[in-house]
């Protein structure tokens, strides 16, 4: 007998740590995914997809007495035990939006108390006593510190040149009205800035959400999300940026403060395309309304970053139609920004523009600039770090607000 322990002992020692190892084991497999479907022959060469998972909607406490459930049922995807105390458990208070409505009176007030130069400075040259070739020198270059671009500019001095000559006048009040027409004109009013959220008969609309680092796209999905379910809207939000540390927590607790649902990855670094993919097959699995995905901040100098967003965007369309690409730019980036513009535009469809840090209107041009070159409205604007400071761009509104 004790020529068969020291033969044993060792066996028994492997089969207590293989028994401990395989729930773990089966566990990672089951989590592994690769999107299905060949890949696009100009696809990068990828590494293994990373798990996805689907974070619950916040649990709210229930009412006095009542029973708390014994789970919560995710679709199949995960099933999270919720403890039979629910009063020692921790709840996210899930918050009201504000209505769209409230949003574009906030923003029209903060922009309107903004220190502005494009609108003040144009209405002081244009009322002065002589306006001579000096003055028309200075409003040229207040419209080009304005980031307004030097297409935009020339095309509204000459009409305001035209105007003055013809008219005559200059009185502040007649000033005013005429350089609103012409700026209204700039920023045209007749682009279509609606967002494509409806869904579709047996599929949800897909939206991605796309920029530099920096610009603020992961804050800016939550606030959108928080505007569309203002809107009754039913979202799932996608968190395909793997890189950015601690990026699919924030979309998460976001999306948790107004109920909203995240699929995000429990792998740091999976392959992005493979998270956006399980967040549409979630979404139409869930029959939800809006599947919005936050994708990496892109350099847009760095080719293989910008052939790997265009990837994301092939994988999600072997599920359904990415129906809105919203490209987020910070203002204050003037020039910059139109340049970040252009590279985008040429791997994805852009068709829309999201201006974060609008309050610094010196930059307001750059809505001009921007939809000029690229014949890509501007549909949202945010002008501060308040969960509701986004609202939908409105022509006439920002136009008043840079004149008074």
């Amino acid at each position: 007998m004790n020529d068969i322990l020291p033969i044993l002992l060792p066996i028994l020692v492997v089969l207590v740590v293989l028994g401990a190892l395989i729930p773990v084991l089966m566990k990672t497999r089951k989590n592994i995914t690769n999107y299905p479907g060949t890949r696009d022959a100009n696809d990068p060469v990828q590494g293994t997809g990373g798990g996805t998972l689907l974070e619950d909607r916040p649990v709210p406490a229930p009412a006095s007495g009542a029973a708390a459930p014994d789970a919560v049922d995710v679709e199949g995807l995960e099933t999270v035990e919720v403890p039979d105390d629910v009063a020692g458990l921790e709840t996210v208070p899930v918050e009201t939006p504000l209505p769209v409505a409230g949003r574009l009176n906030r923003l029209r007030e903060r922009l309107v108390k903004s220190n502005n130069i494009l609108g003040k400075g144009l209405l002081a040259l244009l009322s002065a006593d002589k306006i001579d070739e000096n003055v028309w020198d200075e409003v040229e270059e207040t419209l080009l510190l304005a980031d307004l671009g030097t297409e935009p500019t020339m095309q509204l001095v000459d009409a305001l040149r035209e105007r003055v000559k013809v008219l005559g006048t200059r009185s502040p009040e007649h000033v005013k009205a005429m350089l609103r027409e012409e700026l209204i004109k700039l920023v045209d009013p007749g682009m279509d800035r609606s967002l494509n959220v409806q869904r579709h008969a047996d599929k949800p609309a897909v939206m991605m959400v796309v920029g530099v680092n920096g610009v603020g796209k992961t804050t800016t999905v939550g606030k959108l999300a928080r505007v569309l379910v203002a809107e009754d809207k039913d979202v799932l939000l996608g968190a395909a940026d793997t890189f950015r540390a601690a990026a699919a927590e924030q979309l998460a607790t976001w999306g948790q403060r107004v109920g909203v649902a995240t699929v995000k990855s429990d792998i740091d670094g999976a392959d992005p395309a493979s998270v956006a993919y399980e967040a549409v097959k979630a979404g139409i699995d869930q029959e939800v309304d809006v599947v919005m995905i936050d994708t990496a901040g892109r350099l847009q100098n760095k080719v293989g970053l910008m052939d790997e967003l265009g990837k994301v965007k092939r994988v999600i369309e072997k599920l359904a139609e990415v129906d809105e690409v919203l490209l987020v730019l910070d203002a204050t980036t003037g020039q910059n920004g139109l340049n970040q513009a252009r590279v985008f535009a040429e791997v994805v469809n852009i068709t829309g523009i999201v201006l974060t840090k609008l309050d610094g209107t010196a930059k307001g041009g750059i809505v001009v600039a921007i939809q000029k070159s690229l014949g890509v409205p501007v549909k949202l604007v945010g002008l501060g770090e308040g969960a509701d400071d986004l609202a939908p761009f409105d022509a006439e509104t920002f136009v008043d607000a840079l004149l008074n």
